[in-house]
């Protein structure tokens, strides 16, 4: 019972992560390269506002909770299901890390800028963090997916067969 929980648990917080990062990608990463400064920085200050601390702990969450799946699939025995989790923890590392190491410098940057101080180069940056962020989506549903098929994959222990007697 208690895989399925962890399962189901972490299955969900790996959504709320893929769906925050595809809402923002499907409304906001295909076209705010088009964006003036003003629309940019008011855009992307309130973006930063909402979604930082919620995110962090969703991300932290989601890498702790895939590892106790991982591990716990793996004590288990269920080898398929051990290693699907494993390459959808993985992927959701990888969102980790490109978020800490691409978009949450920018983002950093973006909440210091204002129209009259942003630097020469800020359109770069803006389509930097839109490829980042693209990227991003496309690690945390291919986490999702691989959770999922982890928990279609597993099921308990076989039990070994009994002969009736009689």
């Amino acid at each position: 019972m208690f895989v399925k929980l962890a399962q189901f648990v972490t299955i969900m917080v790996y959504v709320l992560v893929a769906g925050v990062m595809w809402g923002t990608w499907l409304s906001l990463g295909r076209t705010m390269t088009e964006y003036d400064a003003t629309t940019f920085l008011a855009d992307g200050k309130h973006m930063i506002a909402n979604l930082a601390t919620v995110m962090a702990a969703l991300m932290i969450s989601a890498v702790v909770l895939g590892l106790v799946v991982v591990i716990a699939l793996f004590r288990r025995g269920s080898a398929v299901a051990g290693w699907l989790a494993l390459a959808g923890l993985a992927l959701m590392v990888g969102v980790l890390v490109v978020t800490l190491a691409v978009e949450v410098p920018i983002d950093n940057d973006i909440n210091k800028w204002t129209v009259d101080t942003l630097p020469t180069y800020w359109m770069a940056i803006r389509s930097r963090w839109a490829a980042f962020h693209t990227l991003r989506t496309f690690l945390s549903l291919g986490s999702v997916a691989a959770l999922i098929g982890a928990a279609l994959t597993y099921g308990p222990p076989a039990r070994p067969h009994q002969e009736s007697v009689g």
